[in-house]
């Protein structure tokens, strides 16, 4: 599930996303697993990808009911297509000057991680991810009359602690600050300027070698913290009146941590904390998603949260 947020900048041209803020949900059904398959379970979600709907059917009942969504995609759908239809358009808005955020939400062993992430080799197997990357020097590579820098980081909030994942010391507890110029940040926070796909994808290697994961009952490699890979697009040019003109977008890419169950993962100890920690910090980021959409609601909890926080512009 990915939620988006694009946001205008004081520098942005006007144009396509120029006054109006959105949030866009969209569902992805992932197919029965090797584990479900031979506990012979049975699919109980029907997607209708025509009208964008899902329709859950309760186990041994014929009691139904249906949700509708910006978009859905069936077990069969593929990982272009989720991006063309999600990721592309997000990307393009990042381009032009605005802000964006993309993440995959829901119970641990959904397919977060694939959808988000995915898999190096075969291709057609990257994840959103990755293939934001493609997309973001594909589009600087055509430019003309035009200078850009791409800077990125790389973070988890692991048990509500910052940690950088390319710092020196990935384990160093790093704090959340807030000013007027720069609005929320991270003090200490490495932030590494790239030049090209590779790049890129290498210090995103660096940073998934030593995020935090373990295994739980319904996971053998569930992520335990929530990761946010963060790339600022910045370009300068000239108007047709000579004045420079500057933009800069910032683009979120968040994989997120499972919800949990503790009757399900069967966690104890070390793995429990952590459970209690993604939960709380994903019912913040769900009361964030709700005050967006509804015009009722005047105040955004925001600080309920360092998730939120992070993610707050």
């Amino acid at each position: 599930l990915r939620a988006g947020r694009p946001r205008r900048r004081p520098s942005a041209r006007p144009g396509t996303m120029a006054g109006r803020e959105s949030v866009k949900v969209v569902v992805r059904c992932r197919p029965l697993n090797k584990k479900e398959i031979a506990e012979s379970r049975k699919p109980i979600v029907v997607i209708d990808t025509a009208i964008g709907s899902v329709e859950i059917t309760k186990a041994g009942t014929d009691d139904t009911k249906r949700f509708t969504f910006d978009s859905v995609y069936d077990d069969k759908s593929t990982q272009r297509d989720v991006y063309d239809d999600t990721g592309f358009p997000l990307v393009e808005s990042v381009l032009q000057g605005y802000n964006g955020t993309m993440f995959a939400y829901g119970q641990t062993g959904c397919g977060k991680t694939h959808t988000m992430q995915g898999k190096d080799s075969p291709p057609e197997l990257r994840g959103i991810i990755p293939t934001s990357f493609e997309h973001v020097f594909d589009h600087l590579k055509l430019l003309k009359d035009k200078e850009a820098l791409v800077r990125v980081s790389y973070l988890e909030l692991y048990n509500e602690e910052i940690r950088d994942l390319l710092g020196a010391d990935h384990l160093a507890k790093l704090e959340l600050k807030e000013n007027p110029e720069k609005g929320v940040f991270v003090k200490g926070l490495r932030s590494v300027v790239v030049d090209g796909v590779e790049a890129i994808d290498a210090l995103m290697a660096q940073g998934n070698a030593v995020r935090t994961t373990g295994s739980t009952a319904m996971n053998a490699e569930s992520s335990r913290s929530h990761s946010i890979f963060t790339i600022v697009i910045e370009m300068s040019g000239k108007r047709e009146d000579g004045t420079e003109h500057v933009t800069a977008g910032k683009l979120n890419l968040v994989d997120l941590a499972g919800s949990e169950r503790q009757s399900k993962t069967k966690a104890t100890g070390a793995r429990l904390k952590e459970g209690i920690k993604i939960n709380l910090s994903l019912t913040a980021l769900g009361n964030v998603i709700s005050g967006l959409v509804e015009s009722s609601q005047k105040h955004i909890p925001y600080r309920d949260s360092k998730l939120t926080r992070l993610l707050q512009d």
